[in-house]
Order: structure tokens, then sequence, then C-alpha cells
């Protein structure tokens, strides 16, 4: 093996330059950094990091080349109590790793020690850093940059969406693979969604503990290697590496016009509390990237055991450094937050902390979509409407405001306008757009639509919890039956529910998400939290769908990018000719109609599209405004529907009408 020379402290990770290897390692605190390579029969090669640049730890090794296996031994004070848990008997992937091999499992070797360090290797069990090469052929491969005012969001996971799917190959079923398959661009097509969210792609690890249940981590909120694509998702097929394959997948979608929005965790990691395994940060400089107390001890502001601590510069432009790989080499358009409060801490939160200004300051990342889910755990945690620009947000207020207007009754239509109006009170703001307002009903916490109607109770036992697991404040509603199976009658009210539901998150000013299979009606039989249940529980079944709902949603997407008022990319302002807040006699409403009114409302988009909604228990008649008026589809039920003046409107029900000229 060639010598290993003193190298660069830049890039980050592991880079092939066509000769040989850079690699770069941070560590603060460390006194010595050991690179280690692996052959194929897993004999290992240990050889100390020559240079140091400041904290940045590097080396160059010639003759190295891509699908080198390799990991980090770190030599520091093991002082927990001080924060420092340097243990070098503990093989440690790199967190810039670009692919990992192998899984970590319940294993004692994984340890790092608590008063006593670990001495037991886990090198013959770790997970192994692997090098890649940066040369897939994009060819004209370009970005769709949908604007925000057209986007209409669908989040789906890997496996689950088409892991049953019949039309799909057997062999690249819940595979990165069939997420580009001639299939799923057309289904995404007649749908009609334009930016497909993906739950972490990103490496991650099963916890222990669901392990010795017989479980494992479904949604992946559990990162081990962020900027390495799991091979879990990967087919094989054709013999590709997972991040080649998925990188077609980009392509294939790209080229349909549909951009790729990755789920990503940026606010704790797999090593979990102090008790956890010792795979990575915690061994190269756990004082440096994890938010500590005064006794060593991790703040758990996630709920997950640890807390990345973003604002130390290193872990920044760590972070910086991983989005960014994403966008260069994978060309994915955005990315979600999970619990983005964290991104901001120091500790307390700034909405102008140096990672957002960071991005606003980026001529990659300020071009990509920016979502943050607005809350954790921590002090002051709940944040939404306070991210700066570029970010939008998850808004749990559209969320519950929609369930609460239609399942309980319980809210104003002053409180239901507020919501379909982009929550203006909330996210109105200098710079921001209605768009930054992410309108959901379901997402993959929780209900899906179906189980939002059809269960008053989670029913979580599969989690292995005794049900105390998943959120208790779900404002469901069974409609006298709890459980799928009830009497036709029934069935007919929850129907018109998910309609009136899926119109409002459709039809609302800011952008849409919604939740895959909530279009043919996927049920979790009431799982409000199947984070670990990785069977046919969470995978869409294609052959059972609802084909009359998924008709209904396409038609309400396809018919919201013919409203100028939802395409618009400005707040809505009295007199401007894209919002009228009709009564049921078709007259502006009463200060009186707009808290303690009943809840019967017209609203006319662009002067020429009206939704009229009935949210009460009684048939009614509503007047629609001067003009004749016909119904449009699905809510006619055909192509030529009638003129009409009047609609007679059953309980729960809504349409949506078009003016004639």
């Amino acid at each position: 093996m060639s010598q290993l020379l003193p190298g660069k402290p830049t890039p980050a990770g592991a880079v092939y330059d066509g000769k040989g290897v850079n690699f770069t390692l941070f560590s603060q605190h460390a006194g010595r950094v050991e690179l280690c390579l692996f052959d194929e029969q897993g004999q290992e090669a240990r050889m100390d990091l020559p240079g140091r640049t400041g904290d940045i730890w590097h080396g160059y090794l010639a003759a190295i080349k891509p699908g080198q296996r390799y990991g980090y031994r770190v030599h520091g004070p093991w002082q927990p109590e001080a924060g420092h848990c340097f243990n070098p008997n503990k093989l440690l992937v790199d967190p810039c790793a670009r692919q990992v091999e192998g899984e970590v499992t319940d294993d004692p070797r994984f340890l790092g020690g608590e008063a006593e360090m670990n001495t037991l290797d886990s090198a013959p069990v770790a997970p192994k850093s692997v090098v890649l090469a940066d040369d897939f052929d994009w060819e004209d491969d370009a970005f769709p940059r949908v604007p925000w005012g057209a986007t209409v969001i669908y989040e789906a996971h890997v496996r689950g969406l088409t892991k049953r799917h019949p039309a799909i190959p057997p062999e690249i079923r819940g595979t990165y693979a069939a997420l580009g398959h001639p299939v799923m661009i057309d289904y995404f097509k007649r749908l009609g969604i334009t930016s497909l969210e993906l739950l972490p792609v990103a490496c991650f690890a099963h916890e222990p503990r669901l392990l010795r249940q017989g479980l494992t981590n479904y949604w992946g909120y559990n990162p081990l290697a962020p900027c390495a694509l799991d091979t879990r998702y990967a087919s094989g097929v054709d013999g590709l590496p997972a991040r080649n394959e998925f990188q077609r997948a980009v392509k294939a979608l790209h080229a349909a016009g549909i951009e790729v929005i990755l789920d990503v965790v940026f606010n704790h990691t797999a090593e979990l509390e102090e008790t956890g395994p010792l795979l990575s940060m915690r061994g190269i400089d756990n004082q440096s990237y994890y938010w500590l107390d005064g006794r060593g001890g991790y703040q758990n502001w996630t709920g997950c055991g640890n807390t990345l601590n973003i604002s130390h510069p290193a872990v920044m432009n760590w972070t910086l450094d991983c989005l960014r790989y994403w966008v260069e080499e994978c060309h994915v358009d955005g990315f979600r937050f999970d619990l983005a409060t964290v991104l901001g801490r120091t500790p307390e939160y700034r909405r102008d902390a140096q990672l957002f200004r960071a991005i606003e300051a980026c001529p990659i990342l300020s071009q990509c979509k920016m979502i943050a889910e607005p809350w954790d755990i921590g002090p002051d945690g709940y944040q939404v409407g306070n991210f700066p620009a570029p970010f939008a947000e998850w808004n749990d207020h559209f969320r519950d405001t929609v369930r609460r207007y239609w399942l309980y009754g319980d809210i104003s239509n002053g409180d239901f306008a507020r919501r379909f109006a982009a929550s203006s009170d909330i996210f109105q703001q200098s710079g921001r757009l209605p768009a930054a307002s992410i309108n959901l009903v379901t997402a993959h916490d929780g209900f899906t639509l179906r189980d939002v109607v059809c269960f008053n109770e989670k029913h979580n036992e599969a989690n292995g919890e005794d049900n105390r697991d998943g959120s208790n404040n779900n404002f469901s509603h069974n409609h006298g039956v709890e459980g799928l199976k009830a009497p036709l009658l029934i069935v007919e009210h929850r129907r018109r529910s998910v309609h009136a539901m899926l119109t409002t998150l459709l039809l609302a000013q800011g952008t849409p998400m919604l939740l895959a299979g909530d279009e043919h009606g996927h049920s979790q039989h009431g799982n409000n939290n199947a984070y670990c249940q990785d069977n046919e529980l969470t995978w869409l079944d294609w052959e059972e769908n609802d084909s009359g709902l998924f008709t209904f949603t396409a038609a309400l997407i396809h018919l919201r990018k013919k409203i100028p008022a939802l395409q618009a990319e400005s707040w809505w302002q009295e007199g401007d000719g894209n919002v009228e807040w009709l009564s049921q006699e078709g007259q502006p409403l009463s200060a009186q109609a707009w808290q303690r009114g009943e809840h019967r409302l017209q609203i006319l988009l662009s002067q020429n599209w009206l939704i009229t909604l009935n949210a009460t228990e009684e048939v009614c008649d509503i007047r629609l405004p001067q003009g004749r008026w016909h119904a449009i589809p699905p809510f006619a039920g055909d192509d030529n529907p009638i003129l009409v003046t009047v609609w007679h409107g059953p309980a729960h029900g809504v349409c949506v009408f078009q003016k004639q000229s």
C-alpha cells in the first residue's frame, strides 16, 4: 500500500480525484485519528492521518479506488462527565460518508461504556463507510423549479409507495428504481402532483429496543450517515449501486417535470441517549457535535436521546455540506427538515440563526425549496410562523382547524377562513409568501385520511408500547362506529367528510401536501404512529384502492391549477378580485356570521369559481350569487352538469361551481 500523505483539509469526507482519495475528519478535541481500511476479507489496516489544519484531520492515499471500505478510530480523553467519549476500540462511521455498508445490531460491542470505557472492538460488526466516485451522467437533466404557487406536494415512503404495486416489476417494488418507473410517472401525472416528498432516504439505524421486539424503524428518523443513501431501498437491478439507482429515478422524475424533496434529519442521531451505541459523532467529538448539560449528559430536545448542536461552526458547515451534496450530486430540489427548531437553537431559538442566514446566502441552497417542521420538544420549541424566508412550514393550525370545522363543528367561519387564506394571521410577514403555509390534513405522523373518519381512538398495540405511543389529540371522528366496517349510511357520511376535507386542502391558498394513499382510501387500521411497521399495514394496497376517490382527488388538483387566486404568489387583499366570503344567501358575511354563524359558507375565487360548504348536520338550500353556475366534475357526477342558481346541499357537503359567461 502506498504512503499516506498529508493531503488537504477540503473537501469534506473521502473524495476520489481519479488517482487516489483525500480523507478529512473534523475533531476539535481529539489527540490522534486513525484511518482504518478494510479489504474484501474484512482485514483491517490502520494508519494515522498525518495532516491537521485547524480542527480538520486529513490525509491522501494514492491508488485507493471507489468501493474502498473505511472507518475511523479516534483517540482522546475518556471523560463522560466532561462530555468526552473518545474510545479507539470503536470503529466510527464518517459523518460525511457517501455510502455505508452494514447495519447496527443489538450487540454489546457497539456500546462505548458508562462509568468505564467498553474495550470490546466493534470493527467486526460495525458498518463501514465506502468511497464513491462522482461519475453519474446527468446528460441534460434540468431542475423543474416549480413555482411555489403551483406546487402540490405528495408525501410518500420509498418502500411503502410501491411494495405492493402489481404493475411494477417484482424485482424493483419498494425501491428507488420503482420511483422513476413509467407506471409511477404516469400515476403522478394523472394525479397532478408536482413535487414528490420522500421520507428519509439517508442511511439510518434501527433502535436496539425495536430490534429486541422484532420490529424495525420504518420511517427512517434515526440517522447514521446523513450524506449516504440508505441501501435498503436499492434493488440492485442492472448492478447499480444505490446512489446511481436513486439518481436514475430523480432524472426520470425531472424529465416528467416532477420535483424530488427529501425529508432530512439534522436534529439528532442514531447514537441516542448516553447508554446508546457509539457509532460516529459521539466518538469523533461528542462535545462539539451535541448539546450537553453541565454533567456531560445530553440535552434531549428531540425526544430521541440527543440533540445536534448546529450552532457550532463546524457542525453547521457539515450540515451545509450535506445539503449541498444532495443538490449537486443527486439533483434533489428541496428539503423538509424534521424537528427544525433545533436548526435555530443557540440554545434558545433564533430566527436569524447562522444556519438560516447561510442557507439564504448560498447560491445553491437558496434556490431549493426549504420546508420546516417548526417545532421540537425543548424550551419554546413551538415556532410555527417564526421561520425566516425562504422557509415554508408545516401548518398544524390548518390540519386541526379543518378537522374540527368538518368533524366537530366547534370552529367559527372566521377561524376557518383564516386557515383557508394561507393563515395570513401567522405567515403574512415581511418577505414571506402565502406558500409558506404548508397546508396538510394528514401526514405520515398520525392517522391516514380514511382513519380520521373511521376511528375515535388510536390503535397502536402492534408497536409494542401498550398503546401509549402516538398522539391522543387527533380531532378524528368515527361517525358513530369505531373501525372500517360500518352501515352504508355511515360509510356515505364518512365519504362526504373525506371529500369536504380534501376539497378544503386542495382549493385553499397556501401549499397543499397530500399524504400518499389518502387519494385511494389507504388505512392503517387506526395506528397513528406506524413508525415501526414495515409491513402490509403501511404499504399501499394498490389492488384495493378506491378509484372513485382517486378521480375526485385528481380532479381537485387539476382544478386548482385553473384558478388564478390559488396560483398567485401574493396575499389576498379586500377588493382584489381573488376572494369573496359569502353567506348561505349569497351575500357578504355579517360580523355575527363570521364568529357565531351557521357553518354554511360560500367562497368565491377569482370571480368565476365558487366553493359552497355546508358543515352542519342538516340538509339545506344555498343560494348562489348572481349569475349562472354549473357544478363541475367530479361534484356534478358527469361532464354535462345542469346550470343551477340554488345548491341543495347535503349535511357535511361541499360543491364547486364555475360561472358561465
